[in-house]
């Protein structure tokens, strides 16, 4: 599984600003919206919901044949600490990774320095600078009905 994490903040949290082993180097990938947006339509939440589906069973089925799947994580402040809001998370298999892959990235970048210096001004408590340098993030507006069932 591959995943898409549109939060900057989220994804330092998880990298521990390109600090732990493994994850040391910090890409942006830029899709398409066409892309992300077939992702979304064929996606299944990550975890059953039963308010979105009718049982457990049903949401099993869907997640198995789910080429894509959504998860909700608690954004992150500065200092990596959860807000009370989520971020989404796209995770990708099968024909959506291939896709991803092969025609929705458009742009790869390596973002690994910026990390490093947003960090160094969080740890020298220069937020104001960091934020300044954050790349810009709003709400993706998505077409009425597309996330219905996919909110937990």
């Amino acid at each position: 599984m591959t995943w898409i994490k549109p939060s900057f903040l989220w994804m330092m949290y998880r990298c521990g600003w390109a600090t732990k082993e493994g994850q040391e180097t910090v890409l942006a990938v830029e899709i398409d919206r066409e892309g992300f947006e077939w992702a979304l339509r064929n996606a299944c939440l990550s975890d059953y919901q039963p308010g979105v589906h009718p049982d457990r069973a049903t949401w099993q089925r869907e997640l198995k044949r789910s080429p894509t799947r959504v998860q909700w994580d608690p954004e992150r402040d500065l200092h990596l600490r959860p807000l009370p809001y989520r971020s989404l998370q796209l995770g990708l298999s099968d024909e959506a990774a291939r896709r991803y892959a092969d025609e929705w990235a458009v742009a790869i970048r390596d973002v690994t320095p910026l990390a490093r210096e947003i960090h160094a001004l969080v740890r020298d408590d220069d937020l104001d600078s960091a934020r300044g340098l954050l790349p810009r993030e709003e709400p993706y507006p998505v077409a009425e009905g597309l996330l219905r069932s996919l909110r937990p």
